[in-house]
């Protein structure tokens, strides 16, 4: 290939809306209004209103949202959040920082989601919280994990971080956004999110109104009038720079998430029938919006492929390759591993990788990976 191909194309993606990204943050220079300004609130309502909940409020990053939703919640040290095994640190690193215990599980086999048949299994009376994640792009099988909370009286807050916009589908037809469906929603706009900013961003969601407040005061320093502090907060803001910018893409993001799914069914119609390889399943309840393309290599050596595709001027990536139960940092911290088995992370860590995914992908760059692939698996 003549032009150098990406994990994942942010120059290119920013050169088809430059104009309205520039003007947007010009407008905040200019106004200098760079904490709190206008361009905040209209972006929570913006995003509100395309989730279809109540309230959006903004934060700092991914990880600091998932802490305000613990901390708003009124978890307190030694409760046990359940957690997927098969997922990014912040997820689990949260939880163990609040004085938490994390119980970790195993996800499916299908969707590398947190598993309702081991969820129920891991509850006990100290049991406040599960943290589903919706990974790569697709919907944790939340009707289980619903009816399983309502029936244990215990929170959910969705992890939303690698698939805003995707649509959650119930039995009876009825469809909503990831992240309106627990007590709180969770999500983080760093730049190669499927809606991600210039920099660090992130918000929480939530349909509560005294929730909604409670997470408001505990990321603005635990204010809900200046200078009077009710409670013992954080300081975790989405600046006025990021909202602007989000707010630019939040009016492309079915698009950008409609081309991922078309260079995914590329993928899949180039490599599908390779017996080497699983190609990404899709959950019968959820559409995916391919954050990640991520494939198993059932046969042949994973370091090896990487190696040959680097050589070949293509990137790929490992996420993840250790699985959380496995994590050295948690051997300072009280983690209950269930069951102490996870046959299916431990697989996915060994086999998985994934390939360039993004708004900009043409078809050419993706024959010549996938042409790549197949001549060294052949």
């Amino acid at each position: 290939m003549d032009s150098l191909i990406q994990m994942c194309d942010l120059k290119g993606q920013y050169l088809k809306i430059k104009k309205e990204i520039d003007l947007s943050i010009q407008e905040v220079i200019d106004s200098s209004a760079f904490i709190k300004g206008k361009e905040v609130s209209l972006f929570q309502d913006e995003l509100a209103k395309y989730l279809g909940v109540k309230h959006v409020v903004g934060c700092a990053n991914g990880t600091d949202a998932l802490q305000i939703a613990l901390m708003a919640l009124g978890l307190k040290p030694g409760d046990e959040v359940i957690t997927p095994d098969f997922t990014f640190i912040a997820t689990v690193e949260v939880v163990a920082l609040l004085g938490m215990v994390p119980v970790i599980i195993d996800v499916d086999p299908d969707t590398f989601t947190i598993d309702p048949q081991k969820l129920e299994k891991a509850i006990t009376p100290r049991t406040k919280a599960i943290i589903p994640v919706h990974l790569f792009g697709q919907c944790a099988n939340m009707e289980e994990i619903v009816s399983i909370a309502k029936k244990h009286n215990i929170y959910i807050i969705e992890d939303v971080a690698q698939a805003t916009g995707t649509n959650y589908i119930y039995k009876n037809g009825t469809i909503a956004k990831a992240g309106s469906i627990g007590d709180i929603g969770t999500t983080s706009f760093f730049p190669s999110k499927n809606l991600g900013c210039f920099g660090d961003g992130g918000a929480l969601f939530t349909n509560n109104d005294a929730l909604a407040e409670e997470l408001r005061s505990i990321s603005n320093h635990g204010m809900k009038i200046r200078y009077y502090h009710d409670i013992i907060g954080v300081n975790s803001r989405l600046d006025t720079i990021q909202a602007a910018v989000l707010r630019v893409k939040l009016k492309y993001l079915n698009e950008y998430n409609s081309n991922r799914v078309m260079a995914a069914d590329k993928y899949d119609n180039l490599l599908g029938n390779c017996n080497k390889l699983i190609t990404p399943k899709r959950a019968s309840w959820s559409s995916h919006i391919f954050h990640q393309y991520t494939l198993q290599l059932v046969d042949g050596n994973r370091a090896e492929l990487i190696k040959y595709l680097s050589e070949k001027g293509i990137p790929s990536m490992i996420y993840y390759p250790v699985p959380l139960h496995a994590q050295k940092a948690f051997e300072l911290y009280q983690v209950k591993a269930f069951n102490k088995n996870f046959p299916v992370s431990d697989k996915l860590c060994e086999s998985v990788f994934s390939l360039p995914m993004h708004t900009e992908l043409t078809k050419d760059v993706q024959k010549y990976i996938c042409d790549t692939i197949l001549n060294f698996l052949h």
